[in-house]
């Protein structure tokens, strides 16, 4: 079953969204060249908890660190270690909080100082596939709305969507139901109802789908070795225009 949050629900999923978001902001005064993953991940962990939060990722599933930090082919769930960032990277940091029992999730793919065209190309169409997707998360529509929208602009601009994740439900826990992959059929999947909270992720590359998971068990790199970038919020639906709730 998928939970339908209330109005006081949503206030506290609005709170914890507010810390994310800031955080994201926060980080990006840090990101240059010769800063080092596991440097970015204390900073990010050292202002989620000054806002009063934690960081939700940090020891779920066993996962040891706060962020997600998955540089240039890296996808996904990139361990933060002690490995600078150089001029030209591309950087994806996924991260979230829990507040007063409430979850957010947002995530940036950001360049680190002069990156090629086809990787900012990349960095904005994931973006733009967020918003694709955004503008059929309205109560009536279905799961699959999205992940068709976001599938076909991606496919539009010469990426490929990541088949193997997805995004998902949040709200009282991380990840809740619905599953909400960014491919697929519309009109098929979950219908969307007013008060349902989603994170709402594409992931694409400038290859192939394909991906792989390194031997720490966590970090997901295409298979092929292109690019990948990944732009996520956490948003509401509403009886009108869906709410990003981390922006």
């Amino acid at each position: 079953m998928i939970p339908i949050k209330n109005a006081k629900e949503i206030a506290k999923m609005r709170a914890v969204n507010a810390i994310v978001a800031a955080a994201h902001r926060h980080i990006q005064g840090y990101l240059s060249a010769g800063i080092t993953a596991k440097e970015i991940d204390t900073i990010v962990e050292d202002f989620i908890l000054s806002q009063g939060a934690k960081p939700n990722f940090k020891n779920l599933y066993r996962y040891p660190a706060a962020t997600c930090i998955s540089i240039n082919d890296a996808v996904i769930h990139g361990i933060p270690k002690a490995v600078a960032l150089k001029d030209g990277d591309i950087v994806s940091l996924d991260f979230g909080a829990v507040l007063d029992g409430w979850h957010g999730d947002a995530a940036r793919t950001y360049a680190i100082g002069s990156v090629s065209n086809s990787a900012q190309r990349l960095i904005e169409v994931a973006k733009e596939c967020f918003y694709q997707g955004l503008a059929e998360a309205r109560a009536g529509r279905r799961v699959g709305d999205i992940s068709y929208a976001v599938q076909a602009h991606a496919e539009k601009n010469g990426c490929s969507i990541v088949r193997s994740y997805s995004g998902h439900g949040i709200g009282r826990r991380l990840h809740e139901e619905p599953a909400i992959p960014n491919y697929g059929a519309k009109g098929q999947g979950a219908l969307l109802k007013r008060g349902m909270t989603l994170a709402i992720e594409p992931m694409i590359n400038l290859g192939g789908f394909e991906v792989k998971v390194d031997a720490d068990g966590w970090t997901v790199r295409t298979q092929d070795g292109f690019l990948s970038a990944h732009y996520e919020n956490t948003v509401l639906i509403t009886d009108g225009e869906p709410e990003i709730l981390s922006r």
